[in-house]
């Protein structure tokens, strides 16, 4: 057999091998994250702007509706950083009907003090106030936003970060309420798209959230919804982002 011919086995083994894990992994995900989250929670998904939900936590959203998750999600700007607030509303609830979410489980805070801005800080003590309410007034016993990272480094989606780890290091949460925070990776890994699944699982996550196949285009239905968003570099992103497809949290 000529170099070609070895080359092209070993390509045929390793590619069947990595489609066998990620079929393994489907069958098997949604009995281990239920005994981790367990079953019919109350979870708060909070994003900074409209198309958060869709871009970044597609994954999470989908996976904790099937383990049969209440999910609430608060937005708190209306993604007004070029005057489009009111159709990135309307692009929101859409986007969030089609992942699951009503919209009687949806708030969007359209307010001056959190402006879609990345050269604003939000303050972290007014956002841990606004969120603390909204958790206490819907029971919500799961919380799920962004990491340190933001995952794109956005100043908006860290302080969100910032404000639910205050609440939670200073023992402000309600009894029972648990938050995840969502995994940013390096650039690399971030446009992969599922060839970032072997890294994926062998980095240490409390959680792990892989979509099917169907699920991945239910995600790209929701991410069409945002259409005043879809320019030419996001419509790549929709077809290389590994957050289409894959996400890994971890727990304050």
């Amino acid at each position: 057999m000529d170099v070609v011919g070895v080359l092209g086995l070993i390509v045929v083994v390793l590619a069947s091998g990595f489609f066998w894990v990620w079929d393994f992994l489907e069958r098997m995900k949604s009995q281990e994250q239920a005994g981790l989250l367990g079953g019919e929670s109350r979870t708060l998904l909070v994003i900074a702007h409209p198309d958060d939900e869709a871009m970044f936590f597609a994954p999470t959203v989908l996976g904790l509706t099937r383990l049969r998750h209440r999910v609430f999600l608060l937005c708190f700007s209306a993604g007004n950083y070029y005057n489009q607030g009111e159709i990135r509303k309307q692009e929101l609830l859409q986007s969030c009907d089609v992942l699951g979410v009503p919209p009687s489980s949806v708030m969007i805070i359209d307010n001056r003090d959190f402006p879609d801005d990345p050269g604003v800080q939000w303050d972290t003590e007014h956002v841990a106030s606004v969120l603390l309410q909204h958790i206490e007034v819907n029971g919500i016993n799961l919380v799920v936003t962004f990491d340190v990272g933001g995952v794109s480094g956005h100043s908006n989606h860290v302080a969100l970060y910032a404000a639910v780890r205050t609440l939670h290091s200073e023992g402000k949460l309600p009894k029972g309420c648990s938050v995840l925070t969502l995994q940013s990776v390096n650039v690399l890994r971030k446009y992969i798209s599922l060839l970032d699944l072997p890294f994926s699982l062998l980095q240490t996550s409390d959680v792990l959230f892989v979509l099917t196949g169907k699920e991945v285009a239910q995600a790209k239905r929701a991410m069409s919804c945002h259409r005043s968003q879809l320019l030419w570099f996001r419509r790549l992103y929709v077809h290389f982002s590994r957050y289409m497809r894959i996400n890994s949290l971890h727990f304050l």
